[in-house]
């Protein structure tokens, strides 16, 4: 558990740290565009969003709140796998230690 508590924090760092860099630095609509015309900037987002929908689908799986669910979603759709690490950590702490507790949520 501490190595995956400690993946997450590197997640969450190494993603807030980029995210901080891409908005001050970058040109997210002149970038975007172009990124979207090149093929592999468009595997690559269908990739990421694959992704997203997965995380998302166990959110909402562990989740008892419908609104709670949908805050993380939302979260995870504009700050990407920032939130999936942030979220992670904490699920893991909630957990105690207890790796069935961290997969199902409240329905462990």
């Amino acid at each position: 558990m501490k190595a995956a508590k400690a993946i997450a924090i590197l997640g969450m760092l190494s993603m807030g740290g980029i995210l901080i860099y891409g908005f001050t630095v970058g040109d997210f609509s002149g970038e975007g565009s172009m990124l979207l015309r090149m093929p592999w900037g468009q595997v690559s987002l269908v990739d990421v969003y694959v992704g997203f929908m997965l995380f998302s689908g166990w959110v909402v799986y562990r989740e008892k709140s419908v609104l709670r669910s949908i805050i993380w979603i939302v979260a995870i759709i504009i700050l990407g796998n920032f939130t999936a690490s942030l979220y992670a950590l904490i699920a893991l702490y909630r957990s105690k230690g207890d790796w069935k507790r961290f997969w199902l949520g409240n329905r462990a």
